[in-house]
């Protein structure tokens, strides 16, 4: 029975993507958010499943915070972020009492929320589910994978920034995509480059390169730079579509080519 309603919210479901990085604060939730409108824009229709149990940023960065989660006869019902219903959010910060509750949960009960998430949510049909993970490979990783073994995965797309410490990090996705049969869809390197404001000159603070170094080193593809903004930033914490704002700015090409590569699929 449970097989069947795994099979029913899922059916329905083109295509499932899935975010990874290597550690925290390399912008692995922000790039979620953005492909996600970025593949609206391009006419598809999106689900987002934040499975990050331990820091849900997604609902504020569309501006769903505050929304609660339905049951229907096949489950939760996802909180949908336009009244065309083209994006849908699952996140934990819906059923949370308050948003700054802390989930202080052991690996069993993360596992089986993870578990629920996959077969219990009333998604309907989508061109492109989007799976958004917490740093590193851990319980909640694990979960996934074999929740969703039954079903096409299109493949991981896996964020880093340009500094070593991050791309060391990467490696450990690509042995950790590798060992559970993970097709990996490609590298972005996020916070690459600086956009001034002003003059929307871009300019390396940081350094450059590092991603793509590291996809040409381990064989699998790099998808493309995306530079820190200022004016995406703004648009995340007030919760606004950066891709409709600011479809003239390189962050926006950048974002475009990055769902076009995701259509395009695995290599």
């Amino acid at each position: 029975m449970e097989g069947d309603e795994d099979k029913d919210n899922l059916s329905s479901v083109k295509h499932i993507v899935v975010v990874l990085s290597g550690k925290g604060g390399v912008g692995k939730s922000t790039v979620t958010v953005q492909l996600a409108l970025s593949l609206r824009q391009a006419g598809k229709r999106v689900g987002i499943l934040d499975i990050d149990l331990c820091g849900p940023s997604i609902p504020r960065m569309l501006n769903l915070q505050s929304k609660d989660v339905h049951q229907c006869d096949a489950g939760w019902v996802p909180v949908y972020a336009d009244r065309e219903r083209t994006i849908a959010l699952m996140s934990i910060s819906f059923l949370l009492e308050n948003v700054n509750d802390a989930v202080v949960w052991r690996g069993p009960k993360k596992t089986a929320l993870i578990k629920q998430f996959i077969s219990s949510v009333a998604w309907g049909e989508l061109d492109y589910l989007i799976v958004d993970t917490p740093p590193g490979t851990s319980d909640e990783h694990l979960a996934l994978v074999e929740g969703l073994q039954r079903y096409s995965i299109d493949g991981a797309l896996l964020v880093t920034t340009p500094q070593a410490v991050s791309t060391g990090d990467v490696r450990r996705e690509i042995t950790f995509c590798r060992k559970t049969g993970l097709h990996i869809l490609g590298i972005v390197e996020n916070m690459s480059g600086f956009v001034c404001p002003h003059c929307e000159e871009c300019s390396n603070v940081f350094s450059k390169g590092g991603g793509e170094e590291l996809a040409k080193v381990c064989g699998v593809r790099f998808l493309g730079c995306i530079p820190l903004d200022p004016q995406l930033s703004h648009s995340l914490e007030e919760g606004r579509d950066f891709i409709e704002e600011f479809p003239q700015s390189a962050t926006f090409t950048a974002f475009k080519h990055l769902a076009q590569a995701v259509e395009r699929g695995p290599p």
